[in-house]
């Protein structure tokens, strides 16, 4: 079965071009896609630990004798429950865009901004794995809300 995106040009640096319909297609290599692969995958390591340590904290909290006075919380043990639940609901959205991230790594469509069609840096990439948008397609976005379902 072939792929729906030929052979990439060159498999180190460049991203590989191909042409579809007079329409360029840009896309990383797989060597490329195979290194930010790796970098998603420790960082779901990490946030899913992370998750687990909140969630035991929750449950801990929950268990705790001091936290079940008649009925009212006091106000610290209110706030300490507030914030384990506001980390833990970021962590398990951190999850979720990670595991988008590897999808879109498996259709090869990992990295493409989804406003301007280009690649998004590298660099960026490293930082913000999850990333869906370039600094200017970010910027486009807040200039104009309606591109993409933007906010």
């Amino acid at each position: 079965m072939s792929e729906l995106i030929p052979p990439t040009v060159n498999h180190t640096t460049h991203p590989a071009h191909t042409h579809t319909n007079d329409r360029e297609l840009v896309r990383y290599s797989d060597e490329d896609l195979a290194e930010f692969r790796e970098i998603i995958e420790k960082k779901l390591e990490a946030t899913r630990k992370e998750l687990a340590y909140y969630q035991d904290q929750i449950k801990r909290f929950a268990d705790d004798a001091e936290s079940k006075m008649t009925g009212q919380e006091s106000g610290a043990g209110t706030l300490e429950k507030e914030y384990l639940n506001q980390m833990a609901a970021r962590q398990t959205q951190f999850i979720k865009n990670l595991e988008n991230a590897l999808i879109r790594i498996k259709n090869k469509t990992y990295g493409i901004c989804r406003v301007t069609s280009k690649l998004i840096p590298k660099d960026r990439l490293r930082a913000v794995p999850h990333a869906t948008l370039s600094i200017e397609g970010k910027n486009m976005e807040k200039r104009n809300p309606t591109i993409n379902g933007g906010v």
